[in-house]
């Protein structure tokens, strides 16, 4: 599109996380613009799973988290030979649904991110229902192969949209912020900036 940059029709299908399973697949367009900002995204999913069940599986994953005795706490997820204790599989879920919104902020049409490790972990104990952890995760760059260290904070409850803030140590902009558009599951997910930790 002159002035504007370039654009991309898509169409795929998703899988499962967890299962492998096929859950769905999309239609999108991806435009690249020109300035140095985040490709405006539209997209539209026909899902195999129910809103239901995905809301049931949302709902086992949160009250896994919140009927842990302690705070959770974690290192390098998954370890040097690719296995995540099962204790910390939910936390590794949130950490790739919160990280897909720093990879989509970063991205270009030249540079892409995929979650390499949870460095670390901590939850934070709330009042209220939602849970909240602190995170270090490192993102790798492609084609560069560089590893990028980025904080992340992350706060979810089902039926409300997952709210993420980060700061990227390559970064010389300030404090990111975005939450998710859908209730449930992290899927959709919206720019929003302006608040600190």
């Amino acid at each position: 599109i002159p002035d504007s940059g370039h654009k991309y029709y898509l169409q795929f299908t998703t899988e499962d996380y967890k299962s492998g399973e096929n859950a769905g697949s999309c239609l999108a367009t991806v435009l690249y613009p020109k300035t140095k900002s985040p490709p405006v995204v539209t997209i539209k999913c026909m899902h195999t799973k129910d809103q239901k069940q995905i809301e049931e599986e949302d709902n086992r994953l949160y009250e896994k988290i919140r009927h842990q005795t302690k705070p959770i706490i974690g290192n390098n997820i998954p370890d040097s030979y690719g296995n995540i204790e099962p204790a910390l599989e939910p936390v590794w879920a949130l950490a790739v649904a919160g990280s897909s919104y720093i990879m989509w902020e970063k991205s270009t049409e030249n540079l892409g991110y995929f979650m390499a490790q949870v460095k670390s972990v901590k939850q934070w104990i709330r009042k209220d229902y939602f849970t909240e952890f602190d995170y270090t995760v490192l993102l790798h760059e492609i084609p560069t192969q560089e590893i990028i260290s980025c904080h992340m904070r992350l706060t979810w409850l089902p039926g409300h949209p997952l709210k993420v803030k980060y700061f990227c140590a390559s970064d010389n902009q300030g404090l990111e912020d975005g939450s998710g558009m859908e209730s449930g599951s992290a899927t959709g997910i919206l720019n929003e900036r302006g608040a600190n930790f």
